[in-house]
């Protein structure tokens, strides 16, 4: 497993060689801190816990400007664990560049937009009810459920909708520039502008180097599975 701490900015297009446009989202990678490795032995879970972005001092307490002290490193506004991460030391700077490419497929996660108080049919997609002004129901919540003096517990109505943790899995790599330290994913991804992300390796579907030896594995055993046409000659009706 492999991934990276970023701030999503906005969303663009941009074109590619064979001039398809592409809607991609701009994410800002600044270097990572790795502020502290944890192994099995030790946590009992291997895991890289990173840094990004910095923090003015006064607005840390104590233990947790700890952290940052031991690795002699600015206080960082976002810290995250990464599980099942290796190959860095602490102290480590870690750039886009040095954990992905253009090409690959990530999951990207992120603390989606707030909406508020929001009622069941926003909320959860119901259906309304006809908007005739005899009709008496319009936008209500409708049944809840068998009369017996009470809601069951997670029944979908009104309340706090978003600003809650989504991941959204395979988005492509399109682009990484390193001078601005950029990277740019296809696709949309969750939160508002400057809300932060986690970039990591996708944990499901095929990898870009997989896909690609599968289309020519599949086509080999096409072209060998496949019973080559035999001519058959027509003969003539034999005459009475």
């Amino acid at each position: 497993m492999k991934g990276i701490l970023g701030r999503k900015l906005e969303m663009t297009q941009i074109f590619s060689e064979n001039g398809k446009l592409i809607p991609v989202t701009v994410i800002a990678v600044e270097p990572n801190i790795v502020l502290q490795t944890k192994s099995v032995e030790k946590d009992g879970y291997q895991a890289l816990k990173l840094g990004t972005i910095n923090k003015r001092a006064n607005l840390l307490n104590k233990p947790d400007m700890g952290q940052f002290k031991k690795v002699n490193s600015e206080p960082k506004r976002f810290v995250k664990e990464i599980r099942d991460m290796e190959g860095y030391e602490t102290g480590a700077t870690i750039n886009a560049a040095d954990v992905f490419n253009a090409g690959e497929f990530v999951d990207v996660t992120g603390i989606s937009k707030g909406k508020g108080f929001a009622g069941a049919i926003k909320r959860h997609n119901y259906s309304r009810g006809p908007m005739g002004h005899g009709s008496g129901y319009h936008r209500g919540i409708g049944s809840m459920g068998a009369i017996i003096n009470r809601i069951f517990k997670s029944k979908k109505m009104a309340g706090h909708m978003g600003h809650e943790q989504v991941t959204v899995q395979n988005l492509e790599v399109v682009k990484i520039d390193t001078e601005r330290n950029l990277v740019l994913v296809k696709g949309s991804i969750p939160g508002p502008r400057k809300g932060f992300v986690v970039i990591k390796q996708n944990v499901k579907g095929r990898k870009a180097q997989e896909a690609v030896s599968l289309l020519s594995r599949n086509a080999a055993v096409k072209a060998v599975v496949e019973p080559t046409p035999v001519a058959v000659e027509e003969t003539a009706p034999a005459a009475e």
